[in-house]
């Protein structure tokens, strides 16, 4: 069974036209088996801080969240196993939901919040990445077909292409979301250094520390001081910024 995750610490209510109809499912696998998929060397810790602060997001929205990891997925392909992780929440009896993975920091609380006010109107929602395939999926149980949705060239080039021409068959009207970078090689993290405003210190401490990136190079980099003054690249101590 998937993990299941209600927030009871948040009071503000969603102003959606249908409240409780959509549900949000993290795709996100074990530190242990994304390390054993991903291109990135000692990144154990980094997954598993990628996966908290995925799930606090979206347990932040106030939306019923569903995480399926490889211990509880079904299928032989990537594709089987999205697949049936998407049609066991509607099989819950969810009208909508909301997929995301663990891979993409810049993701924030606020997007999934916009997504499932989308959603109630009736629309398809779609967050484009930078490496061609996506980090968000807003769905309706009306035009979630399973066939067609698992015959899509699942983690292959074109996927992007392919999925949005399917939704913008599938559904009245589909809007697309900012494009972010998502989080699977080494190189990967170099580029989200690159882009590192909103991330919070834990994150950023984790990845320098991965490339192993000489702290002299950051004493030149004012925006980074900006953003954590008076605070030595490595010390424990350092306070920690949200994750939303």
């Amino acid at each position: 069974m998937p993990y299941f995750y209600v927030s009871l610490t948040t009071r503000k209510k969603i102003e959606l036209n249908s409240l409780g109809t959509t549900a949000i499912l993290v795709f996100a696998n074990s530190a242990k088996e994304d390390l054993a998929n991903k291109g990135i060397a000692k990144g154990e810790q980094l997954f598993n801080i990628l996966t908290t602060a995925t799930l606090r997001k979206a347990k932040n929205t106030g939306l019923p969240v569903f995480h399926f990891s490889d211990e509880n997925q079904i299928g032989n392909s990537f594709g089987e196993r999205f697949t049936n992780a998407i049609a066991s929440v509607f099989e819950k009896g969810f009208t909508s939901v909301i997929t995301i993975g663990n891979d993409t920091p810049h993701l924030k609380t606020q997007q999934l919040k916009h997504t499932a006010k989308q959603l109630a109107k009736g629309k398809s929602v779609i967050g484009p990445s930078i490496d061609g395939g996506f980090y968000l999926l807003g769905l309706q149980k009306s035009n979630f077909e399973v066939g067609e949705f698992q015959d899509l060239p699942w983690q292959r080039f074109g996927l992007y292409h392919k999925i949005t021409m399917w939704l913008q068959e599938e559904s009245t009207a589909l809007v697309k979301l900012p494009v972010l970078q998502d989080l699977d090689t080494e190189k990967d993290l170099k580029a989200i250094l690159s882009f590192s405003k909103d991330l919070p210190t834990t994150l950023l401490l984790v990845i320098i520390a991965i490339l192993r990136v000489n702290r002299s190079l950051y004493y030149t980099n004012q925006h980074f001081f900006r953003l954590f003054p008076n605070s030595f690249l490595y010390n424990k101590g350092s306070p920690l910024v949200s994750f939303i």
